[in-house]
């Protein structure tokens, strides 16, 4: 079953993967602050509304295509969008490995900033295809 596209912007995409079940938050480049804070907000934001109908329901960022991420919003996602996912029900973050350094860097900070957290816990896995991405989120937030 293919991935219904939900909302779309030029930088990204937010997608519902229903064998899954997921929401994918697919970049498409360099997005500045605003843009990049909107589609995070606004996919959970979908994502809220669809856990109320699904469950489990989980959280999957194709990142191939995402550019550097600016520090300051790497610290918004750890202070700010991580705890109001893991209050939604987000507590897996399944990755495609991006192809550049700059966007491979930004996933490792990530990834290394909610290992540190306190505030909430949230389990991350890098992946090099979608389907290998799908297949450890299904089992995962099973």
């Amino acid at each position: 079953m293919p991935d219904t596209v939900v909302h779309a912007e030029p930088y990204g995409s937010l997608l519902f993967a229903p064998e899954v079940p997921c929401f994918i938050i697919s970049w498409h480049g360099f997005a500045n602050s605003e843009q990049f804070r909107f589609l995070m907000n606004r996919g959970l934001e979908l994502y809220k509304a669809e856990a109320a109908r699904t469950q489990p329901l989980g959280w999957l960022a194709d990142t191939r295509d995402v550019q550097a991420v600016k520090p300051a919003d790497q610290e918004w996602m750890r202070t700010d969008w991580n705890i109001r996912a893991q209050q939604a029900g987000i507590n897996h973050v399944s990755f495609v490995v991006p192809e550049t350094v700059f966007g491979q860097i930004s996933v490792q900070s990530y990834t290394h900033n909610v290992a540190e957290a306190d505030e909430y816990e949230i389990e991350t896995a890098q992946h090099r295809t979608l389907e290998e991405a799908k297949d450890w989120l299904k089992a995962a937030i099973r």
